[in-house]
């Protein structure tokens, strides 16, 4: 038996406020992806906790929606959409005034868990309600307002979390979260409409629970990989063995069972893979160069954690401008070919962002984020829209769980392995310039040079490390850099597993399953 979504109801107070509720809580769930982490520094002092149990409160969270976001769509089929949307907005406020009032590391992880457990259901449930909510015509617009808080949310956390934190406290980075938590309850348990219930559905508990060891033991090698030294770990070989474990007794079970835990029937439709495939580099592109970029215009170019986050911010400005653009154009251009503009803005702006030094202005600065961010939007909303084309309605649900689920790991995956770039490319870097320090080197004889750095001195000796450190640093930055940008060119050719919009758009119209609207 499958789980028909209802049609799209007409404009009205009702789908207003629908939209309204799940952008509150799109935007709760995706700020609270990078909010926290501005505050780390402060809540470590606060909960008496080591730099290494205070990097828990993000995995924790990281971690718990990982594994629970492949679960959502059979939950919301069984225990019906507007339900599950309600108690998981109403555990994730309550989860998060939980964290602000932790009183020591072991709560707050605690908290953080339940945050995510909750959060999970949040971005994957608003996209599903909003493509039922809005005909298939508008489907590109709708995906434009949601995509608006996917995305605005990453960016504007960093800036958010360090404003709240330095005027009152880092417990405010989780109280904001109360009031968009209980008027998204409220407009949610008022507006909107339940979905029909498959109370014949069983859960799969053997493929959830291999799935949540693969996703999870995955999830914490890639955040701890770092700081243990990766392979050279016991424990971080120790996760990938469960790991790959996990994820072979996960796909084993699935293609032998008749009812699996996730409908790989959605993989048979060819615009929903594309849309994937798509998500995924839009995981890493995002998130990676989130990374990058936050500790480069503070620890290379020496901004202060606000003026570096309003920087960051100027990114989305042009996603914000390009979100509200392209829904008008899909009309009008094929999807394929947006996705392809937007990689190419994206992957020029990063070859430029490949000579940045520590001398590098704010407007140049501003010019290349407004346009990485008028990229990611070209890319962000076509691809959302074309993943759900084709998809069946009672597939859609699943679907969304799906792309939030590959957006989340492929963004872990890119941070890990840009943070782990970087920290090697300026070790190896550093050591093959300091090799030219040395009275031998006749750069360093003259007179102007010699001035500044006295090699025979302690100050002259110093000034030399800490000029190759920086420099060293500035290497490491543009090589990764440089490695998004080749990913994001080698993503370009795969636009070409997105058909024709134009002509699905015209199909489905024709449809009698689209014609029925109701209030």
């Amino acid at each position: 038996m499958t789980t028909p979504a209802p049609p799209a109801a007409v404009p009205g107070l009702r789908r207003n406020m629908v939209t309204i509720c799940a952008m509150t809580a799109t935007i709760m769930q995706a700020l609270d992806t990078t909010i926290a982490n501005v505050a780390l520094p402060y809540m470590q002092g606060s909960l008496s906790a080591s730099q290494d149990q205070i990097n828990w409160v993000l995995t924790s969270y990281i971690v718990a929606a990982a594994i629970m976001t492949a679960p959502v769509g059979w939950i919301a089929n069984r225990f019906g959409r507007k339900r599950i949307f309600i108690v998981c907005s109403a555990g994730f406020t309550l989860a998060s005034v939980l964290c602000g009032l932790a009183q020591d590391i072991n709560q707050m992880v605690l908290f953080r868990l339940l945050q995510g457990v909750f959060g999970a259901a949040l971005v994957p449930l608003s996209q599903a309600v909003m493509l039922d909510s809005y005909s298939l015509q508008e489907r590109a617009k709708a995906m434009s307002i949601w995509g608006m808080g996917v995305m605005m949310g990453p960016i504007m956390g960093p800036s958010l979390g360090a404003w709240l934190t330095e005027t009152y406290s880092w417990h405010w980075v989780f109280f904001v979260n109360l009031p968009f938590g209980i008027f998204t309850v409220a407009g949610l348990a008022v507006f909107m409409d339940e979905t029909r219930k498959d109370l014949e559905l069983r859960f799969d508990w053997f493929g959830f629970i291999a799935l949540a060891i693969g996703i999870g033991a995955m999830q914490v090698a890639l955040d701890r990989g770092e700081q243990l030294g990766w392979l050279e770990s016991n424990e971080i070989i120790a996760e990938m063995i469960v790991s790959v474990a996990g994820f072979y007794y996960f796909f084993a079970h699935s293609f032998t069972t008749a009812k699996p835990f996730i409908q790989f029937a959605i993989f048979k439709d060819r615009n929903f893979v594309g849309g994937c495939v798509f998500m995924a580099v839009m995981g890493l592109v995002l998130f990676s160069t989130m990374a990058l970029s936050s500790p480069y215009l503070q620890n290379v170019i020496g901004y202060p954690i606000i003026t570096a986050g309003l920087l960051l911010a100027t990114r989305g400005c042009g996603t914000f401008v390009a979100m509200m653009l392209v829904g008008r154009v899909m009309k009008h251009i094929e999807a394929r070919m947006l996705i392809i503009g937007g990689l190419l803005l994206m992957a020029g702006s990063l070859f430029f962002m490949t000579g940045w030094t520590d001398q590098t202005g704010v407007p140049e600065i501003v010019v290349l984020s407004i346009i990485q961010g008028f990229g990611l939007g070209l890319v962000f909303v076509p691809l959302s829209t074309v993943a759900f084309l084709t998809l069946p309605n009672h597939l859609r649900t699943d679907g969304t769980s799906m792309l939030t689920l590959l957006r989340n790991v492929a963004s872990s995956i890119g941070i890990s392995v840009v943070i782990a770039q970087l920290t090697e490319g300026s070790r190896r870097t550093y050591a093959v310039l300091s090799e030219h320090i040395n009275p031998f080197n006749p750069a360093l004889q003259m007179p102007d040079v010699r001035s500044l750095i006295d090699l025979s001195t302690d100050a002259g000796r110093a000034l030399a490390d800490a000029m190759v450190g920086m420099q060293s640093q500035i290497i490491a930055f543009s090589l990764d850099y440089q490695l998004v940008m080749i990913v994001t060119l080698c993503a370009i050719p795969l636009a070409v597993m997105i058909g024709s919009t134009k002509a699905a758009l015209r199909r489905q119209a024709q449809a009698p399953e689209h014609a029925a609207v109701m209030e």
